[in-house]
């Protein structure tokens, strides 16, 4: 698992902007304008956005005819969830072990 990849992914995430405009793309393909209106920031700065998802691997474009479509890329999310996945798994195997042990000492605080 790509260490620099999840990082990507976390980064971007922790920008409202670009959680909203995932959020906006989950209805389907949008232009930047499209993605834009609404929102209290430029054109560009969407583009900007849109940008660092795409490096994060989270959203792709594509041109069509004079404009350029941005969707969510399938898969996007997978590695992060995996990442996840295996750090709650260790953290509630971790969890466990210290509830045995404070079981097994009687449950003094």
């Amino acid at each position: 698992m790509s260490d620099d990849r999840v990082g990507a992914v976390f980064s971007a995430l922790g920008d409202p902007t670009r959680r909203h405009l995932l959020e906006s793309l989950t209805h389907g393909r949008a232009t930047i304008s499209g993605l834009a209106a609404g929102l209290p920031v430029t054109r560009q700065a969407v583009s900007k956005h849109l940008a660092t998802l795409g490096h994060a691997g989270l959203v792709r474009s594509e041109r069509a005819g004079r404009e350029v479509l941005f969707e969510i890329t399938p898969g996007g999310m997978g590695e992060p969830a995996r990442w996840m996945a295996e750090v709650g798994a260790e953290w509630d195997e971790r969890l466990a072990r210290l509830s045995e042990l404070f079981a097994a000492e009687g449950g003094h605080e």
